[in-house]
């Protein structure tokens, strides 16, 4: 599985950033990467230089499984950590529900 990681002109990405957010994707979604061929995580300053605001940072979770349609989940937070977190939680869950279901019609 492929990860690409993003940060919009007013967030500070670096190397460590990526990697901590890298190893935080790949611990949660484990189980799925047999079925997913990238992850794309988009983090962004949405209310610029108001930077104390409870939902400043919006994180954008893309999932690409091996033949079939992206799934996206997205999160604001007041921290990119937040965010990211928050927003892997809600990806989690449509993962659960679109592989459970598609397992289902299988069998």
């Amino acid at each position: 599985m492929d990860f690409q990681f993003n940060t919009g002109n007013k967030v500070d990405g670096d190397a460590r950033m990526d990697a901590h957010f890298e190893t935080r994707v790949r611990e949660r979604l484990d189980r799925f990467e047999p079925r997913l061929s990238r992850i794309e995580v988009h983090v962004r300053d949405t209310d610029g230089t108001r930077r104390d605001g409870p939902d400043g940072i919006e994180a954008v979770i893309e999932a690409r499984p091996y033949n079939g349609e992206p799934l996206i989940a997205s999160d604001k937070a007041a921290t990119p950590e937040a965010a990211v977190n928050a927003a892997l939680q809600k990806l989690v869950t449509r993962l659960d529900g679109a592989f459970g279901k598609a397992d289902r019609v299988r069998k």
